[in-house]
């Protein structure tokens, strides 16, 4: 689409207040948490001054994916708030230029916002987060369990590592079941434990531990050392282990790529809960970066006002939906991990409730 002179003007009004309010969103959000823990550990010695530069250099990214939205929807209210009281709005409307086509600019705009987010959010967020973990010395969780279950879904062993890192597999318990089982007898049929697991893509074999044989009504009955007793074989073993390294990252340390594999695993396994809850936060993704679009058009809807319109009301009712997307975003990681409500529908929730708000300001605009 070739700009004309009045693309350009509303271009550059928006351009600047967004980028203004992206900065400025940035700077409130840092202030009062990060920058200020990170300038007490750097006093008392925690952190030195290029360790603390890291730091806040490593936290943009983060700041930046939750700002870019932001600044949309407040940079498009401003503007056009500010277009509304000079009444270039209405000259523009009074010849004969439709609203939409007014904001024609802004969408484009939006458009190159939503590519940037999304860059930001699959590719410079996850090192990032990364990257702060290292510098920061943050231990991960290296607890893992891995249920392995029959092809009639009863569970056949479940598997329980306490420690690992790179390929060192270590305090592991294995609880085995008994196959077929009278009703009312103990479903255990052993517990082998052992300090060490050896893992080659192969297999997860147990070099030297215990095993804790029970009888069907649930008392230990044998104890014997077992040696090289295989544990998972097969292609299992390679997703157990593909699984046990993902799960010690959060979903934001975890590229796109990453995380469509780590997704491909869960339900592959049928790890149910952890599926729909990862492939919530990978939808959320697009989704989010959507929302630059939709912000940027509901900004331009709340910012224009009449001449005696109240000029608040915009801005107010700005605050409550960003409030209302970002506060809500746990509630539905939740629905969507529950099985509540299917994560398609958990994830599509903010930007249909958003469209349908762009739709009714439309028409009571009267545009």
């Amino acid at each position: 689409m070739k700009l004309n002179l009045l693309d350009r003007y509303v271009l550059s009004q928006v351009l600047i207040t967004c980028l203004g309010c992206i900065f400025i969103f940035m700077i409130v959000w840092i202030m009062p948490e990060i920058l200020l823990k990170t300038v007490q550990r750097t006093i008392n010695g925690t952190y030195t001054i290029e360790t603390a530069i890291s730091i806040l250099v490593y936290e943009m990214p983060k700041v930046l994916n939750i700002a870019l939205p932001v600044g949309m929807l407040l940079g498009t209210i401003l503007t056009f708030d500010k277009l509304s009281k000079d009444s270039e709005v209405t000259i523009f409307r009074s010849s004969g230029i439709p609203f939409f086509r007014i904001i024609a600019s802004v969408i484009v705009l939006s458009i190159f916002a939503m590519m940037f987010t999304f860059i930001v959010g699959s590719k410079f967020l996850p090192y990032s987060a990364n990257k702060l973990k290292d510098i920061k010395g943050d231990l991960r969780s290296s607890q893992f369990v891995f249920p392995v279950k029959n092809k009639d879904e009863s569970m056949n062993k479940i598997l329980i590592v306490s420690n690992f890192d790179d390929n060192n597999i270590r305090d592991v318990i294995v609880l085995n079941f008994y196959d077929d089982y009278e009703t009312g007898s103990s479903l255990l049929s052993s517990i082998v434990v052992s300090d060490f697991v050896k893992y080659d893509h192969n297999s997860w074999t147990i070099n030297s531990g215990k095993k804790y044989l029970i009888s069907e009504d649930g008392i230990f009955h044998q104890i014997d050392d077992v040696k090289n007793l295989p544990v998972l074989e097969g292609e299992v073993s390679e997703d157990a282990y593909k699984l046990m390294k993902y799960s010690i990252y959060r979903d934001r340390e975890l590229t796109n790529s990453q995380i469509s594999e780590y997704i491909k695993l869960l339900k592959k396994e049928r790890m149910d809960d952890e599926y729909r809850f990862m492939l919530n936060k990978y939808i959320q993704r697009f989704v989010h970066s959507f929302m630059c679009i939709v912000f940027a058009i509901l900004g331009c809807l709340l910012g224009f006002s009449k001449p005696r319109e109240q000029k608040f009301i915009g801005m107010l009712i700005a605050v409550g939906i960003i409030f209302g997307y970002y506060i809500t975003i746990p509630f539905f990681d939740l629905l969507a991990e529950k099985a509540i409500l299917p994560p398609l529908v958990t994830s599509l929730i903010a930007p249909i409730v958003a469209i349908v708000l762009i739709v009714f300001l439309k028409k009571s605009k009267d545009l």
